[in-house]
């Protein structure tokens, strides 16, 4: 009779980062993938691998088969561990949720090649915690906000509070205030930032509004054409569009079925040039780090089809952004990050944002699970991987604060 082979607790998983990488250099996932199917294949109990399948199933935009692959794992196991062979300084248990790439903060790129052991517990519907977990130095929540994972928060929030470990980053009821409407609401009238006005409002609403049976002002105060509408939950562009007058409403709708929609006015941010500019900044315990900026003549700028690969002139441009960033604009909007960390109150988290022609800051979002990596080719981007690391060492940095042990 065969038994299972002896396997270390936790399982040890290739990791997000590591998978996400081979996948952003373009290398084929195929015989990784072969190889863990293989393992499964000997051993249907091999969590680690089914979990790693999960992963590149949903890199390889297989969402449905990668989160089959996920479910598999953690009904077996709800607790992972990252491989790494580097020795252990700090000892971090991070709540997570299951789901895509956008469920929880992306937290092993802001790890990488650190001392800092990750352990990862998914907080699964239906499924009670382990009765115990590897001792831990402090316990981070990652689950970020949205419908799927809200009701994970809200039971993360029961139960943290009486956690044994004594020290806990990222409230998840900071967390759950993270929606688009909830942001607007909670940023609104803060010192030196602009954010639209923003409302979640169902299909039939919309429907009402392009009839002209509902007036804009209704349901958004303040609000006017042209308006920005996308799906809740939506992500990287996916159903957000610019409509410039009510009889467009139909059209989306048909074009874009979904449960609800956010709905805001349009903020025409393009500079003096004509081009658009937007900034990712992860704030670290109250203080602005510049991850990207990106540069485009539309109005929907995303870092990957704003050309930045393709253009030395805009690539010059976010080099002198970063260089200059400490001194100049994160001086320039000091007020309003101040007031942001303030009012979003967690320890870390990301934003999207711009410089509105008033000179504002302007939010578009503000997330924890908002990707800050450094796989961008350095031939190409030979500023980021200082800056990225400067970012990455400055988190690293506040988990040893806050454990009460020395930097690295």
């Amino acid at each position: 009779m065969s038994t299972a082979p002896e396997r270390p607790w936790p399982p040890l998983s290739l990791g997000l980062a590591k998978l996400t990488t081979l996948a952003f250099q373009g290398l084929d996932m195929t015989p990784l993938a072969l190889d863990l199917l293989e393992r499964v294949n000997a051993d249907d109990t091999d969590a680690a691998a089914l979990l790693d399948l999960g992963t590149i199933h949903i890199l390889m935009g297989q969402g449905a088969a990668g989160r089959l692959y996920q479910d598999r794992a953690l009904a077996l196991q709800q607790l992972f561990r990252d491989q790494s062979d580097r020795e252990v300084g700090l000892r971090l248990l991070a709540l997570a949720a299951p789901g895509d790439m956008m469920a929880n903060i992306p937290i092993q790129f802001l790890l990488e090649n650190s001392d800092i052991r990750l352990d990862v517990l998914y907080v699964v519907p239906g499924q009670d915690l382990p009765e115990k977990v590897p001792e831990h130095d402090l316990v981070m929540v990652i689950a970020g906000e949205s419908d799927e994972n809200r009701r994970i928060l809200q039971r993360i929030a029961a139960f943290i509070d009486q956690w044994p470990c004594p020290v806990k980053l990222n409230d998840p009821r900071a967390t759950l205030r993270l929606s688009r409407d909830s942001v607007s609401a909670t940023l609104a009238g803060a010192a030196g930032i602009a954010i639209p006005a923003t409302v979640r409002l169902p299909p039939h609403m919309l429907a009402q509004l392009g009839r002209g049976e509902t007036a804009l002002d209704a349901v958004l105060p303040g609000g006017s054409f042209p308006i920005i509408v996308r799906p809740v939950d939506s992500h990287a562009g996916h159903g957000l569009e610019k409509l410039e007058q009510p009889a467009a409403l139909a059209d989306y709708l048909a074009a874009h079925p979904a449960a609800e929609y956010y709905l805001s006015s349009f903020i025409d941010y393009r500079g003096g040039d004509g081009m658009f500019r937007k900034y990712r900044i992860a704030v670290i315990k109250g203080h602005p780090f510049v991850c990207h900026m990106a540069v485009s003549d539309h109005w929907m700028v995303h870092y990957l089809n704003a050309s930045m690969r393709d253009s030395a002139a805009k690539r010059d441009e976010e080099a002198r952004a970063f260089a200059t960033f400490d001194a100049d604009f994160a001086r320039r909007h000091a007020d309003a990050f101040k007031a942001l960390a303030e009012r979003i109150g967690l320890d870390y988290f990301a934003t999207d944002c711009a410089e509105a022609s008033d000179g504002r800051l302007l939010i578009f979002e503000a997330d924890t699970a908002m990707i800050v990596h450094a796989m961008d080719p350095p031939d190409i981007f030979p500023y980021k991987p200082p800056q990225m690391q400067r970012i990455f060492h400055a988190f690293q940095d506040m988990l040893r604060r806050r454990a009460g042990t020395k930097t690295a």
